[in-house]
């Protein structure tokens, strides 16, 4: 049964494209209110998931509603009511700011657009800058204006498909100060995104790998469910340290972060035995560190063509 608290809730979405399982027997529920981060590698079918939400695309099978409406039949209704960011910047950049912006409420057919408009520039900070061509613009302030053509109509829901790629650190902080703003509005967001420091951001998190959804939850929760615990390894020839132990019993994961390595396994004795060299070499620094998100999801990827079967989701709270 839908709970009213839920404004997404779908249940076993599939989607395939030339034979090929894209989105594979999804479960997804958003509280309203939340932000909730859609997390995956590239390919992993996260846009398409998107796009079955907010009425683009019809899926293989499975139900549900977004914002209430049914996702096959309403499908026009959700169009109409979400605020769909795509993953690309997708307005006029021969047309200024206002320009743009006009003409969305014009295609909303949207009462008082002036106001409207007004509201949304000054909103994300454009007051002054709107007869600037958005062509102009660079990556961050684009974003912006994608953002503002998304409030215009005032919706209850967000789906942003990375919104902040390729922008840089500060305006992608910006970026999400506004979400959080938003969310503080009531305002539910549903996220995709590559960064783990916007993953933090969000109130629960999906993550999704060849198209199966692999754990929901917060960031914590899912953390902890995984049980890695984590060593982080310094010293010369990281590269051929990392291959060393790949092959290692009782490690379940080698992974590089900047210029060091992320060691991680579940059985605590085997992988101090197989530590046990570096941990006495004094060329190396080793130490026992928390287990972060990032490690997490580099297990799933990692796990995902050995065992995992349709329909296991991890959800945790």
């Amino acid at each position: 049964m839908e709970s009213p608290d839920n404004i997404i809730d779908v249940r076993n979405l599939t989607k395939s494209f030339d034979n090929r399982i894209v989105v594979d027997h999804i479960n997804l529920q958003v509280k309203r209110g939340e932000i909730f981060g859609f997390l995956g590698p590239n390919g992993s079918g996260k846009t398409t998931t998107l796009r079955m939400l907010c009425g683009l695309l019809a899926p293989d099978t499975g139900e549900g509603t977004c914002l209430g409406f049914n996702i096959i039949t309403q499908a026009d209704l959700i169009k109409l009511n979400v605020g769909y960011m795509t993953q690309h910047f997708s307005f006029y950049k021969d047309l200024s700011i206002y320009e743009n912006l006009d003409f969305i409420a014009r295609v909303y057919q949207l009462d008082n657009r002036k106001q409207r408009i007004a509201q949304a520039l000054d909103q994300l900070r454009f007051t002054g800058r709107d007869k600037q061509l958005t062509g102009d613009l660079s990556g961050g302030w684009q974003q912006r204006v994608a953002l503002a053509a998304c409030l215009l109509h005032e919706p209850e829901l967000l789906l942003l498909d990375e919104p902040t790629a390729g922008v840089d650190p500060k305006a992608r902080r910006e970026f999400w100060d506004q979400i959080s703003m938003l969310s503080e509005q009531g305002i539910t967001t549903l996220v995709t995104t590559h960064y783990m420091d916007e993953a933090a951001r969000c109130t629960r998190l999906a993550y999704i790998v060849y198209g199966k959804l692999m754990a929901e939850g917060t960031e914590q929760s899912i953390i902890t469910s995984v049980n890695l615990i984590t060593w982080e390894i310094t010293g010369p020839k990281m590269s051929q340290v990392k291959a060393q132990f790949q092959q290692q019993a009782g490690v379940q994961q080698a992974a590089m972060f900047g210029n060091s390595l992320h060691i991680c396994g579940k059985d605590e004795t085997l992988l101090n035995q197989a530590l046990a060299p570096l941990v006495n070499d004094p060329q190396y620094h080793c130490q026992q560190i928390p287990t972060s998100l990032e490690d997490v999801f580099i297990n799933y990827v990692d796990e995902v063509p050995d065992n995992f079967s349709t329909n296991s989701t991890m959800k945790v709270n």
